[in-house]
């Protein structure tokens, strides 16, 4: 393949990142740019390509520690680090953008919080406590587990809560599997939540299991509220 500056201008990453956006370029161009040059016999946009193949996504990219990324053919410890480093700056603005947007539909949970629990190897359980507006005011961390499971009780949710005047919050986990289809243990313990925030008071707004997008599975996201269970 040609190397990239060999490419005709308006096949070039960045000249058509500046000129369509960065929403109109392909994942393999976003990492090209970030590469900035290739490998033998293979430019940045075929590396990028050759990497997305290998692991699948940019999400499951963003989930390799910096030792494992450095092992990939034309990134090394330096480029490793960058990356990780370009994943967790769009999760942290994911976080900044969810103190700004009310959680108020399975569509807006999704949309912050995809970039936190989307490329995660291990399930955590968060817990997103939201103000009158259904605006974030904090995230806590219940529980952190292994590839499986993690675990969380009705009382580490209302806890939370409680001492900390929340009036509504959202409870969020991912499946390091991608299929966010509810587990019954999932279900058994969104219904007690539920009936335990009935006595309190509090309202609610949401379950919701981040999985991964995939032709496999009709949503990248389960919404307990959207299922009607919450009702």
């Amino acid at each position: 393949m040609a190397k990239i500056p060999d490419l005709p201008e308006e096949e070039r990453p960045r000249e058509r990142l500046a000129r369509l956006g960065a929403a109109a370029i392909s994942d393999a161009e976003l990492l090209a740019i970030f590469f900035r040059v290739g490998v033998k016999g293979a430019n940045a946009i075929e590396v990028g390509r050759k990497l997305l193949h290998k692991h699948g996504s940019l999400t499951d990219l963003g989930g390799l520690s910096v030792k494992e990324l450095s092992k990939e053919h034309g990134l090394g410890p330096a480029k490793a680090a960058q990356l990780i480093a370009a994943f967790e700056l769009g999760a942290r603005c994911a976080n900044e953008k969810m103190a700004r947007v009310p959680m108020n539909s399975a569509e807006a949970i999704y949309e912050v919080m995809a970039p936190r629990l989307g490329h995660e190897r291990k399930e955590y359980v968060l817990i997103v406590l939201l103000d009158s507006k259904l605006r974030a005011t904090r995230t806590i961390e219940l529980s952190r587990g292994n590839a499986d499971t993690a675990l969380c009780e009705p009382r580490d949710v209302l806890h939370h809560v409680i001492i900390n005047q929340a009036t509504a919050f959202v409870l969020v986990h991912n499946h390091p599997s991608g299929d966010p289809g509810p587990s019954r243990q999932d279900l058994v313990l969104t219904q007690k939540i539920r009936e335990a925030c009935e006595i309190v008071r509090v309202r609610f707004v949401d379950h919701m299991i981040i999985g991964r997008p995939s032709d496999a599975y009709k949503s990248p996201y389960y919404s307990f509220a959207a299922a009607g269970v919450l009702a």
